[in-house]
């Protein structure tokens, strides 16, 4: 199954936000993954079950990297 990204603003007062969901890994990868995100968008986040926030409109960014990590992405 296929990572999903999207840009949400919904409930965060206007703020948009990155969205990557459907991650099937232990929650050790994905906090690992989540502070690598962070770092190469230079922006804060957070992550809970299988999904990782980060804040603002990243998703070229966040594809890419994921990409060029060798996930699947949708």
């Amino acid at each position: 199954m296929a990572i999903k990204i999207r840009k949400e603003t919904g409930g965060r007062r206007g703020k948009t936000v990155t969205m990557i969901s459907n991650i099937k890994h232990n929650p050790q990868v994905i906090e690992d993954l989540e502070k690598k995100l962070k770092k190469h968008c230079g922006a804060g986040g957070t992550s809970y079950a299988k999904t990782i926030e980060i804040q603002g409109d990243h998703v070229d960014k966040v594809r890419a990297f994921l990409q060029k990590e060798g996930f699947e992405v949708q």
